[in-house]
């Protein structure tokens, strides 16, 4: 297919669900990606509902994780009525998530440990202490961390929505001391390129996150949302309520928070062994 030609699609698409539906860019940015790979697979700029509903049977067909074939299912949904022909697929059962791989306070410690400079440490300690998506990460700046009450102000995150969460005193000390090596004006991102100084994209943050991991954990498969779950995780072992996670995560929801309960199988142990009946 046309390079060139695709970009344009997906540029006028992206635009469109910002002007016609009001969507965040995070959203806007995920379904322009779904569209794309479709419209690769099925090697037409304007499929007909017939190519469409053949694709998304194929996904289901190649067993496609239910996120993929949702996201791909709403972006052909809103390409069809740009288009001017609506359609409206079915959507899979949501499977039940169990969260597995899970890092433990110690391999999280020893992920730190392999930072090689404080520009290294700094990233891993926010990513590990605040819980933060990939992309508020990348987005925060500098006046965006309150380093006397030890908190982050999030702008703009997942559904355009900015929120208040809290990080350690360590995680500050290691950002004040990074500051102090790399100073910038508040309005400055927090994290930049090394070379051009260029803000960090998604892939930046997981490549320096997975190679900082590789030295202390070897092979372990290591990303930024791996941290997000596990700061969750831990934070519930230690006893810390269901309103305070999904607050500090950004759940719209509690039930996205719910997963936790269901895949802390130490956090179930510890309340069975405080809760069980002396019969013996």
């Amino acid at each position: 297919m046309d390079k060139t030609k695709l970009r344009n699609v997906v540029s006028r698409f992206e635009e469109y669900l910002i002007v016609d539906h009001g969507l965040g860019k995070t959203t806007v940015e995920g379904y322009g990606r779904s569209l794309s790979i479709a419209l690769r697979r099925m090697r037409k700029f304007v499929p007909s509902h017939q190519d469409i509903k053949r694709h998304v049977y194929w996904m289901h067909n190649r067993h496609y994780s239910y996120h993929h074939i949702v996201n791909t299912s709403i972006a052909l949904e809103h390409f069809s009525a740009m288009k001017g022909g609506r359609i409206r697929l079915g959507r899979p059962r949501k499977p039940k998530r169990v969260l597995k791989d899970i890092l433990t306070e110690s391999e999280v410690s020893r992920i730190l440990q392999g930072a090689k400079n404080i520009r290294e440490k700094a990233i891993i300690c926010l990513l590990a202490y605040s819980g933060m998506r990939n992309k508020e990460i990348c987005n925060v700046k500098v006046g965006d961390i309150d380093l006397g009450s030890n908190r982050v102000t999030v702008v703009a995150g997942k559904n355009s929505k900015d929120r208040l969460i809290n990080i350690s005193a360590e995680c500050t000390l290691v950002l004040i001391e990074y500051l102090h090596k790399y100073p910038r004006s508040k309005n400055a991102y927090l994290f930049t390129t090394l070379v051009k100084g260029n803000p960090l994209t998604s892939g930046d943050l997981r490549k320096t996150l997975r190679t900082v991991a590789q030295r202390q954990l070897g092979s372990r498969r290591v990303y930024p949302h791996l941290m997000r779950h596990s700061l969750a995780t831990n934070l519930l072992n230690r006893g810390a309520s269901l309103i305070m996670i999904k607050d500090q995560l950004g759940h719209a929801f509690i039930d996205s928070t719910m997963i936790y309960i269901t895949s802390t199988a130490f956090r179930n142990r510890s309340e069975y062994e405080y809760f069980k009946p002396a019969y013996m």
